[in-house]
């Protein structure tokens, strides 16, 4: 876009909102201002029957399913060679030491929010075809003035052909960051988020890498951001490689996604391959709000059942693997019973 497009900035230009004001004239700034203000931000989402992603019972059943392993959490990003330290303390220390750590973990672990994708920008202020050919390059004009919201800031453009119009989604978050440059996010949007370039970062389970990265370069409601995270999730259903995402701050973003989109099999499968009864549970009740006129939400509503038995309803209603996941269930079944065996031989 650098190539072709020649950005005029305030900035550069000495131009704040008054100089705007000045050279646009007062009524037609106004209307731009008033324009921007109602226009920029996503509209409100309609509200659906299904609980939202920051519903406190969903983000409760998420956060227990992602586990907390502390030695994942606070796993170097780099591995470094070096020597390695140890220190003596006492058991009260210790203690306290695992609280403190837990805590950091926790805020570690605070899931990327999950919005619908912002709606496109198609406002057009004024054709003068007159102005036509009298320059190549785009025109970009950005009021730099203090105190603004990203979303509320003006930013016009004048294309080759005439056409004044506000500047779409991808125009500004790139002027945006310019003027206000967020830590480790680039001008360009980096080619690893090419679709081209995903299947060989997946080979090469580097799943959270992408993950963190999309949530370091877009904004949560931008078009990329919410592809770039289905095609993870996607990809580790496929594969069954949930346990990469497991103790993550994306682990629950993924069962969200699989839940809503009734695909939750695959990860209840691995999740009872684990023994995390209480999990698989607590999935299958986060199922049942996203969907309640399912068989299986009904029956168990209607019966009361919890635990194993709220399982075996849902396998026998509404599974798409009901013979893998019986035969996983049943293993767990009788690996409790032979540890029960076991303990009461042992006592006995």
């Amino acid at each position: 876009m650098a190539t072709y497009m020649r950005n005029v900035f305030l900035v550069s230009s000495g131009m704040s909102s008054r100089s705007l004001h000045r050279l646009m004239g007062k009524r037609t700034f106004k209307e731009l201002q008033y324009r921007v203000m109602c226009t920029s931000g996503t509209e409100e989402p309609r509200k659906l029957d299904i609980p939202q992603f920051n519903d406190p019972q969903v983000q409760a059943i998420l956060k227990r399913i992602t586990g907390l392993d502390l030695e994942k959490v606070f796993r170097p990003a780099r591995e470094k060679h070096g020597r390695s330290s140890y220190k003596l303390v006492s058991e009260k220390k210790l203690k306290e030491l695992q609280i403190e750590a837990e805590e950091k973990a926790k805020v570690r672990l605070e899931m990327p929010p999950v919005v619908a994708e912002r709606k496109p920008i198609h406002k057009i202020f004024a054709r003068n075809p007159e102005l036509r050919g009298l320059d190549s390059s785009k025109l970009v004009f950005t009021d730099i003035s203090f105190g603004l919201r990203d979303r509320d800031r003006l930013i016009v453009v004048r294309d080759p052909d005439g056409t004044l119009r506000m500047a779409n989604w991808e125009e500004r978050d790139r002027i945006t960051q310019v003027y206000k440059p967020r830590p480790r996010r680039q001008i360009e949007v980096p080619k690893l988020f090419e679709e081209g370039q995903l299947p060989v970062l997946f080979s090469e389970e580097r799943h959270e890498m992408v993950l963190d990265a999309a949530c370091t370069q877009f904004e949560p409601d931008a078009a990329d951001f919410i592809r770039v995270h289905h095609r993870v999730y996607e990809d580790l259903d496929q594969t069954t490689k949930y346990d990469l995402l497991r103790s993550t701050r994306h682990f629950g973003g993924m069962a969200y996604y699989l839940a809503k989109q009734r695909r939750i099999d695959g990860l209840l499968v691995d999740i009872i391959q684990r023994y995390l009864i209480t999990d698989a549970e607590d999935l299958i009740i986060l199922y049942h709000m996203m969907h309640p006129q399912c068989k299986s939400a009904q029956e168990t509503k209607e019966k009361q059942l919890k635990g194993l038995e709220l399982i075996k309803m849902y396998i026998q209603c509404d599974s798409s693997q009901t013979g893998k996941l019986e035969l996983v269930l049943q293993s767990y079944e009788n690996e409790q019973a032979d540890s029960t065996t076991d303990e009461a031989t042992s006592m006995s």
